[in-house]
């Protein structure tokens, strides 16, 4: 290393590390502003400063395309939350999951919606687009025995606002105390109706509910101990409150006999299946559900991505 090399790192030094102006750097060394742009350059050709530029939305770009890829997607799209609490993550999967939505919704399109804390942050992102005779339909029941709001009104409301349709509403519990209830009720003509218009709709939007011991659709109320024992044992993750386990099958067959909207399989041969779920909790629930075949587009964000790839 020679004298010039030794004084273009001290310039390279004073510049990107101190953050020094040319002006300052030539003052200090005292020599003149031109020579401080050659010595910076020379430091350049050298290899003693390299610049490197990291995009987010090319690093997205990238794993989006893996992501595809890897489990069979029609597309992908990635969130990016401006920190990784579960607030943040939700309303960041509300937003793009809102956007994908959108550009799927023409005339006459019939939407099933699911709900629950990401469906909700999605409905609360859309925005108003000048559609048709455009039907929304619920997929499954949205009554339950707590406390705890699963917003299946709210969501249904502004998806009928911002898409000007009609709503086919289920409002039932959920998960019935028995199976002879819940299969007498769905013989009535209304709900036969609607649960037959869930089985037919273009679009399917849904989130993948985790089996953790604050999951929404664990906490309904509508289970024995027993069973609640089981479902903790068993399940990986939920679809539209339809338990499955590692292999994607039934976790808990008496539960789901009580359940009240579209099974799994049904909602499989949808034409268009958006999946809106992200936070590395449902990591899990998202690999099965993938695996399964679920989904044909995916809204997650850029952390959970990584992971899905990395299993």
């Amino acid at each position: 290393m020679d004298s010039r090399d030794e004084q273009s790192l001290r310039a390279a030094k004073m510049y990107y590390r101190d953050n020094l102006s040319q002006a300052e750097v030539a003052l200090a060394l005292g020599i003149s502003r031109p020579t401080t742009s050659k010595l910076i350059q020379h430091a350049h050709d050298r290899g003693f400063v390299t610049i490197t530029i990291r995009d987010p939305r090319e690093a997205s770009s990238t794993t989006a395309t893996a992501l595809a890829t890897k489990y069979g997607l029609t597309s992908v799209r990635l969130a990016q939350p401006v920190s990784q609490t579960t607030d943040d993550i939700v309303d960041a999967l509300g937003h793009v999951g809102a956007q994908a939505l959108r550009s799927f919704v023409v005339d006459g399109s019939s939407v099933g919606v699911s709900w629950g804390r990401t469906m909700y942050s999605i409905a609360q992102h859309l925005t108003e687009k000048n559609v048709h005779d455009v039907t929304i339909v619920q997929l499954k029941g949205g009554m339950s025995y707590t406390d705890r709001k699963t917003n299946d009104i709210e969501t249904i409301t502004l998806f009928c606002k911002a898409f000007h349709a009609y709503a086919h509403t289920l409002p039932l519990p959920v998960i019935f105390d028995n199976a002879e209830t819940k299969e007498l009720v769905e013989k009535d003509r209304f709900i036969a109706n609607v649960l037959e218009q869930g089985r037919k709709t273009d679009i399917a939007v849904f989130t993948v509910g985790s089996a953790g011991e604050n999951s929404l659709a664990l906490n309904l109320g509508s289970v024995t101990p027993s069973e609640r024992t089981q479902l903790r044992q068993r399940t990986v993750g939920d679809i539209c409150s339809r338990f499955f386990d590692a292999n994607a099958s039934v976790a808990v067959q008496s539960v789901d006999e009580r359940t009240v909207g579209i099974t799994m399989e049904d909602l499989a041969q949808r034409p268009v299946r958006l999946l809106v779920a992200g936070g590395l909790h449902k990591v899990r629930a998202l690999k099965v559900a993938l695996k399964a075949g679920m989904a044909t587009h995916l809204v997650t964000d850029q952390a959970c991505a990584e992971r899905l790839l990395e299993e």
